[in-house]
Order: structure tokens, then C-alpha cells, then sequence
């Protein structure tokens, strides 16, 4: 995005519209919660409300005062999840998107216990909390006998946080932004060597946020390897991480012996080693490459990136509708597991990078799905056509909304700027995009101008 672009950002009066915009997204969605749980009776005990999602816990801290506590679990994701406290032997069951069960946690002294969710796989992914008993405090997200303490938040601070958090975005974030081109040495022979660092390092998802992220070149995503068909490459890891890996190269066709399935194909890349994938670039591709070595870690904590083969283009149909050019293209990669969690390019909200176009001008979209699940991804204006699915041209462009993305896919979809305005742009599992305290994770937008 250029200089005078982003300087739209800054106009006070854009960012209260941004925010007016948001907050009543907020309305009709339905998010902004009410009042009508009804509070414990005076000798009750203290109840707990606690979500469940792709992949966290809220609150993560749970603070309680001793007594009788019960844990209210509602799972707002779409898979399974279920509410462990392993040092009480209490757990829920496994349950499904939208249900709820309360566990009994029984009669607690003070102190600190660990909770998780058992499912395989989620507590690594983020899915763990903490419960502190402490004397003298007032419950985090729930009742406590004889008083209403639900989210101890009336609609006023709801409305508040929410215009906070919206007037806050595009977020300033430390470090390099991810999936910049990455430029290649050409040999002699005109082959085009990407040099590729794998190695752990800080990374702000949002403002506050710091993880320690697995990269490729220090950046989530690391950068995108471009190449055209025909082309020589080699693609050279160094592994500068405490642990072994390798390289896929999803969606791109390679000779078996480079496919980067250890220990199959080769010997894992061990920790100080390096190792060099070689092949010719075949055919166009819209791939990824990735981790292919304790993949649910190594993918989510950052360990991945694009690769484009050659240029996809415009259908014939769309360009008779005034499809001409692409005045912008845009890789969005997707991710809400590990470290990273829920986020755009490596990035959660406010934090996202927003895009603008000018009335008329055409954007390309290849969203790549590098998660743990899929993703149902909505720009309120304009409407989207698909014109390639994982790389491969549709005979026939087809028209959405709404493109549900699953783990490993990718869809190329082309939007023209008809109408001018500040239009989000979100995955539409709503825990996955905004809560009482307004937008976060995978929200961006997409700005028109005349």
C-alpha cells in the first residue's frame, strides 16, 4: 500500500467512521451479548463462564474465591472441545459447537490448579488455563454468590472498548512484515536459488502480544518464492532451530525425492544443517511451502509461506464485464492455531494489514489456508468471483460472498471496487473475528476510495 494510501488511515473522521462501522457490525451480528443470566443465589456458589474455541481458552486466567465453584463451559468453536482440571479429576465431556455443560468443581482451597482441554492436540495449540483461588477477589467472567458479576461489563463499556479497539486499527506491530517476494541469486545457468533460514524468533501478532514464532527468514509468513514455469530452482534450508525439520512444497510439483516427507523421502534437516531441494517448475501453481516434520506445531507456530508458479488469468468472461487488469494482487494467508493463533498473514486484529483500491480497480485474492481448520471467509462489498481453486482454473468463474476455505486449500478470487467505503473483511465464524471487547483475529478491511 503506498504513501498517500495510508494516509487515509489518519483522517480523524475516517477513523470515527471505521469505528462506527465496526461497532454496528458488532450489532447485527448479534455479538454484543446481554444481561439475562440470572445470578446466584446468595448462599450459591461461584459460577464461572468459560469459552471454548480454535484453540483458547477465555479467560485464560481464571481467578475465584475459595468455596464452592462451578465452571460454566460453553464450546463457541466448531470442533470439539472439552474442560479439564486434571488435579481434581474433573473434566466435561467432548462437546460440539454451541454446547454447554457446567462442571462441579466442587469445594476449592486456596492455591492455583492447571486446566486444559484433553482433545489430542489442543493444548499444544493454545487450548490451556489457569484457575487461582484467592481470597478476598471477585470471580473473572462469572457470579459469585448473591451478586451478578456476568462479564462485569454493562453495555456503555461493551460500546466503549469496542470504538477503542476499531479506532486502533492498522495497529503498529515490531519486526519486518511477512510474505514480502523474496529475490533470488541466479546461477550461470540461469537456475534461481531462494535461500531459506528456518529459525525461532520474537513476533508481535498484535500490539502486546509476543510470541515466539518458527520462521522462515524471521518472518510470519516467511517470504514468497515466485518462480515461472520452466524455471531451474533450488530452494536452500539452513535449520537454525533446536529441533530437526523439513520442507513440503504443497501444491507444487516436485520429483518424489524433494517432496520433503521425512523420514521418507529424506533424512530430516537437523538442527546446524542445511539441505537443498532442487527441481524444474512444471506447471503453474498457487502452492504453499511448509513444515512436513511435527507439522500441528511447526505449520501453526509460523512455518509457512506461498509459492507461485507463472500468472493465473483473467477469465474471458470476467474480463467482458471490465475484469481488464489486476491493479493489485494479494496473497492471504490464514492461520488460528500455535502461537500465532487466529490471524491474517501472521497478524490478528488490529494489527492486520488493510488494502485499498480506487472505484473501478480489481484486486486478486489467493487465500491459502495453513490452520487447523477451515475458514469461511466474507467481504461485505464487493462480491468475490472464484476463478481458480488450489491453483487450477474453473471452467466457469463462480460468484460468492462467503468462500469457505479448509486446512491446505487455496482459492484465487478476484473483486472489483464498485462502491467506495470502509467494508470489513473477516472470517464469518464469529468467535473466530469478534467479542465484547470488540474486533480481533481475522478481521481486516478493504478500503475504496473515488
Amino acid at each position: 500500500m503506498g504513501k498517500d494510501d495510508r494516509s487515509v488511515l489518519m483522517w480523524g473522521a475516517f477513523g470515527v467512521a471505521l469505528a462506527a462501522l465496526f461497532v454496528a457490525v458488532a450489532s447485527l451480528t448479534g455479538l454484543v451479548g446481554d444481561d439475562s443470566s440470572s445470578a446466584a443465589t446468595k448462599d450459591g456458589p461461584t459460577i464461572v463462564d468459560v469459552q471454548l474455541s480454535e484453540f483458547a481458552i477465555t479467560p485464560a486466567a481464571i481467578v475465584v474465591p475459595p468455596g464452592e465453584v462451578q465452571i460454566r463451559v460453553t464450546n463457541t468453536g466448531s470442533i470439539a472441545h472439552n474442560f479439564s482440571v486434571p488435579a481434581l479429576g474433573k473434566k466435561t465431556s467432548d462437546l460440539m459447537g454451541g454446547e454447554s455443560e457446567v462442571l462441579d468443581l466442587g469445594t476449592l482451597s486456596e492455591g492455583v490448579l492447571d486446566a486444559l482441554c484433553e482433545v489430542a492436540g489442543h493444548s499444544a495449540s493454545g487450548m490451556t488455563a489457569t484457575i487461582s483461588v484467592t481470597a478476598g477477589t471477585a470471580p473473572s467472567g462469572g457470579h459469585m454468590a448473591g451478586h451478578d458479576m456476568s462479564g462485569s461489563t454493562s453495555w456503555q463499556d461493551m460500546d466503549a472498548a469496542m470504538e477503542v479497539r476499531a479506532k486502533a486499527f492498522p495497529a503498529q506491530t515490531m519486526g519486518e512484515k511477512g510474505g514480502q517476494p523474496l529475490e533470488p541469486v541466479v546461477e550461470s545457468d540461469g537456475t534461481k536459488v531462494f535461500n531459506l533460514t528456518v529459525e525461532e524468533v520474537d513476533w508481535e501478532v498484535e500490539p502486546g502480544k509476543v510470541v515466539k514464532a518458527k520462521t522462515y527468514n524471521g518472518t510470519v509468513p516467511g517470504p514468497e518464492i515466485r518462480a515461472n514455469v520452466g524455471d531451474k530452482v533450488k530452494i536452500v534450508v539452513t535449520n537454525k532451530l533446536n529441533e530437526s525439520t523439513s520442507v513440503h512444497f504443497h501444491g507444487i510439483r516436485v520429483p518424489n525425492q524433494f517432496d520433503g516427507v521425512d523420514p521418507y523421502t529424506q533424512k530430516p534437516i537437523q538442527p546446524g544443517e542445511t539441505f537443498t531441494y532442487e527441481f524444474t517448475t512444471l506447471e503453474p501453481a498457487v502452492g504453499i511451502y511448509h513444515s512436513h516434520h511435527d507439522a500441528q506445531v511447526q505449520i501453526p507456530d509460523g512455518m509457512f509461506g506461498a509459492f507461485m508458479v507463472g500468472e493465473m488469468p483473467i477469465p474471458q468472461s470476467l474480463v467482458d464485464q471490465g475484469y481488464t487488469k489486476v491493479d493489485e494482487e494479494v496473497t492471504m494467508v490464514l492461520n488460528d492455531s500455535g502461537v500465532i493463533g487466529l490471524s491474517l498473514n501472521g497478524k490478528s486484529f488490529p494489527a492486520t494489514e488493510p488494502y485499498t483500491l480506487r472505484l473501478g480497480q480489481v484486486m486478486m485474492v489467493h487465500y491459502q489456508n495453513e490452520g487447523l481448520m477451515g475458514h469461511p471467509m466474507h467481504m461485505h462489498q464487493p462480491v468475490g468471483w472464484i476463478i481458480a481453486k488450489d491453483g487450477h482454473p474453473l471452467d466457469v468463474p463462480m460468484p460468492a460472498d462467503t468462500i469457505w476455505v479448509s486446512p491446505g486449500e487455496r482459492y484465487t478470487v478476484l473483486y472489483k471496487a464498485i462502491d467506495p467505503g470502509v467494508w470489513a473483511w473477516h472470517c464469518h465464524i464469529l468467535s473466530h473475528a469478534e467479542g465484547p471487547q470488540g474486533m480481533f483475529g481475522m478481521v481486516t478491511a478493504l478500503i475504496v476510495t473515488p
